[in-house]
């Protein structure tokens, strides 16, 4: 796993990788490899702070002979590291893998040769495991040449995750999953979790704000809504704008309202989520001349803290009719996956991100600190962040494919009580199921890892939560196991299409009832936070059957 990063200060790094480290977890510190030239005079001695310098003074002396100046930095830095299941390699493996990543960068001999460019100073250190246990070794580079020439650093940070995947399998090594289904989540920084220990948080405040974010998109249903949403939920709202324009939005960035005296930190949408970036939430809006000014309007507006037009949100108290039907939609969107190839990767983000959106909802209206909620909906969060939206062939656009609109409003809006927070417990069991069903996508494309990380997640944080809402006797026929499909593509829609043709009488007053949820697409759409519609009539409701706590399988179909 390569973890690239640039500064300007090379002692101060070399002095740093020798010293205790943060937790004195740095031991015995030596070269692996590097330049023959360092090598011939250090060798795998252990180095301490005058040799580090001395070190430093050499791999730095091209930039301080000709007096090169690398905007960003003129020092590389590269921490590859294995997962600590993976237990410990020797130097000799390490020094190959670090010539061989280097060269493979462009920085070394080898690279020269070929492209006619003088090589880049280099050093490969080990220093022993990190605190979580990781084996790993830090490559340090110069990247002013020995002739004074600059060396590219042009789209390193991807180059450098392509060329671990490919010395994973030259030396034998574990395969990331993410990597090669072309996912990446966005991991804390140690100023980050030491920021969220100063204040007493339970979690760092970027992972808080992904949260209410991808709730407040997923319950969106434009770009103008999503922006009025976030700054009344009390965060802090700013757009990016391209160069020379105020009517462009290119990109936009978040903050929690800081505590008096204090400054806000900023965090773009990107960095929250790859998910959440301004193009990717595009993708499910409307897209239209009047929607597009809607939008520039309350970006401008937020500038000064407030939206252009408030959108009235009362707090609702609803009823099982509702939470029925929002229980069906979760219910289309299952049934939209056992027909979606388990290769489309767009088509499975998207249904992870829907259903980590409503689960962020619920979790921040229930949950005074992060708990159950919150957990789930970021173990499938992680599974939403896909580096390059690519869309399968034969996938639809993203707006044309089941949302979960109407229930993250509902589950955002809604107030405990009455019989409410029985039928919860019916939605959160077609929650995991969905998640279920993602799952069984990811043992389909050989994602064994991440498949057992979230079903881990889901099975401890999931079940805890329906013990707390029983499951009424009138809903039990809604909580029936479904085979799932999504593993095997070659068993298109039958099973649930038998299970749906009985209730299409009932189903199709729900479908009703949401699309007064969801509004139309296009103008005229529902206001977010507008008055829910009128409860389902009375014949649409799930009949009880008296006597019995869970009918047979079958029975009620």
């Amino acid at each position: 796993m390569p973890n690239v990063t640039r500064g300007d200060r090379m002692g101060g790094l070399l002095s740093y990788l020798v010293g205790p480290g943060r937790s004195n977890e740095h031991t015995e510190p030596h070269l692996v490899a590097g330049d023959e030239a360092v090598m011939t005079w250090h060798d795998d001695a252990e180095l301490d702070r005058v040799s580090a310098l001395e070190v430093a003074r050499h791999v730095d002396r091209p930039r301080s002979v000709y007096g090169t100046e690398v905007a960003g930095g003129s020092v590389w830095h590269c921490s590859l590291s294995l997962r600590a299941e993976e237990g410990q390699l020797d130097d000799g493996r390490w020094a190959d893998i670090s010539r061989d990543f280097v060269a493979r960068m462009g920085f070394t001999d080898s690279a020269g040769e070929e492209s006619g460019k003088a090589p880049c100073r280099w050093v490969a250190m080990r220093h022993g495991l990190s605190t979580a246990g990781n084996d790993h070794v830090h490559l340090v580079v110069s990247l002013v040449r020995e002739d004074g020439t600059k060396a590219s650093t042009w789209k390193d940070f991807p180059r450098a995750q392509t060329v671990a995947g490919e010395l994973e399998r030259k030396y034998g090594l574990e395969v990331l999953e993410s990597r090669d289904n072309d996912r990446g989540t966005r991991g804390v920084s140690p100023a980050e979790q030491a920021r969220a220990e100063r204040s007493g948080a339970v979690e760092p405040e970027r992972l808080t704000l992904a949260r209410s974010v991808r709730a407040v998109a997923v319950a969106a249903p434009d770009e103008a809504a999503f922006v009025t949403a976030l700054l009344e939920k009390g965060m802090w709202v700013r757009a990016r704008y391209a160069a020379g324009r105020d009517d462009v939005v290119t990109g936009y960035s978040v903050a929690a309202k800081p505590a008096r005296g204090e400054r806000p930190v900023w965090f773009g949408g990107g960095h929250l989520g790859r998910d959440l970036t301004i193009v990717r939430l595009r993708q499910a809006w409307p897209d239209s001349p009047e929607a597009s000014q809607a939008a520039v309007t309350q970006w401008q507006a937020a500038r000064r803290g407030q939206p252009a037009q408030r959108t009235a949100r009362p707090r609702v108290s609803v009823g099982d009719e509702q939470l029925v039907a929002c229980t069906r939609e979760v219910e289309a969107l299952r049934a939209h996956l056992a027909s979606l190839d388990p290769g489309d990767r767009a088509g499975w983000a998207h249904a992870a991100r829907e259903t980590s959106g409503a689960l962020a909802a619920w979790s921040r209206r229930v949950e005074a600190t992060p708990g159950r909620l919150a957990r789930s909906s970021d173990a499938l969060a992680r599974y939403a962040q896909t580096r390059a939206y690519v869309e399968h062939p034969a996938a639809a656009r993203a707006a044309q494919r089941p949302s979960l609109r109407g229930t993250t409003l509902l589950l955002m809006t809604a107030t405990d009580g009455g019989r409410g927070r029985a039928a919860e417990a019916v939605l959160v069991r077609q929650l995991s199921r969905t998640a279920k069903a993602i799952h069984d996508a990811q043992v389909a494309t050989g994602q064994s890892r991440s498949a057992a990380h979230l079903a881990a997640t889901v099975k401890a944080e999931l079940p805890p939560v329906m013990r707390e809402r029983p499951v009424p006797q009138w809903a039990s026929t809604l909580v029936e196991e479904r085979p799932s499909t999504a593993a095997d593509p070659a068993e298109p829609r039958r099973v649930e299409a038998e299970a749906r043709e009985p209730q299409e009488d009932k189903a199709r007053e729900t479908v009703e009832w949401l699309r007064t949820v969801n509004g139309p697409a296009g103008p005229g759409r529902r206001p977010l936070g507008a008055p829910l519609p009128e409860p389902l009539p009375e014949r649409s409701r799930i009949p009880t059957v008296p006597g019995r706590a869970r009918p047979e399988r079958g029975v009620e179909r």
